[in-house]
């Protein structure tokens, strides 16, 4: 007997659905590494000798930070995506499925395991704040990265020589600070993840 066209389907969409999914996974096992840096403080001529050694273990203590936030930036990225990829297409699928199923059962059950992805998709995209947390991370990323620059091309806009090296420590911690509270803001708790199951199940 040859298989049902609808269990074929059912077939494939968990198979796409599984090997999209790679991507994601691999970033939850592994370390997204730091793009290569210019030239840093060790090799500016705008700073003394004790300044740059300040400052370069400065950069050097807060590498670890960059890398976490680079990863998490990643991770949320790819999982943001993924959602979208399979949420937004089968919102559109399943209205044109429920019109083309027949007296096989398995028709049915491909739109029950559409349905039932797209609900479970979305209900983990809000109750884990998917799209906040990336963006959170990325304009950490980024925001250091601006203030870093600006340290190493222009650091009289920090004030007086005197003061521009703690203003940009300053600077710096008041950035860390300000993505720890948006990440633990992000979090969702035990229970803001069962109201978040009660109104998808509602």
């Amino acid at each position: 007997m040859n298989e049902s066209y609808w269990l074929l389907a059912i077939k494939l969409y968990v198979s796409l659905a599984g090997f999209t999914a790679l991507p994601v996974i691999w970033t939850v096992f592994s370390n997204v590494p730091l793009n290569k840096a210019g030239p840093h403080f060790d090799v500016s001529p705008h700073f003394t000798d004790a300044e740059k050694l300040l400052l370069q273990q400065h950069y050097e203590r807060i590498r670890g930070t960059l890398s976490f936030w680079k990863t998490q930036a990643e991770r949320y990225k790819r999982a943001h995506f993924y959602c979208l990829s399979w949420t937004i297409p089968s919102s559109v699928i399943v209205p044109v499925l429920a019109q083309a199923t027949d007296t096989d059962a398995y028709s049915k059950w491909l739109i029950t395991v559409v349905s039932a992805f797209s609900a479970i998709l979305l209900a983990l995209h809000r109750a884990f704040k998917v799209s906040d947390n990336y963006r959170a991370y990325r304009e950490g990323e980024s925001m250091f990265y601006d203030t870093y620059r600006r340290m190493l091309d222009r650091p009289e806009t920090f004030g007086d020589a005197s003061t521009r090296v703690e203003r940009y420590f300053a600077e710096v911690e008041e950035l860390r600070k300000f993505i720890r509270n948006t990440e633990t803001d992000n979090t969702p708790s035990l229970d803001q993840t069962k109201s978040q199951k009660a109104e998808d199940s509602g």
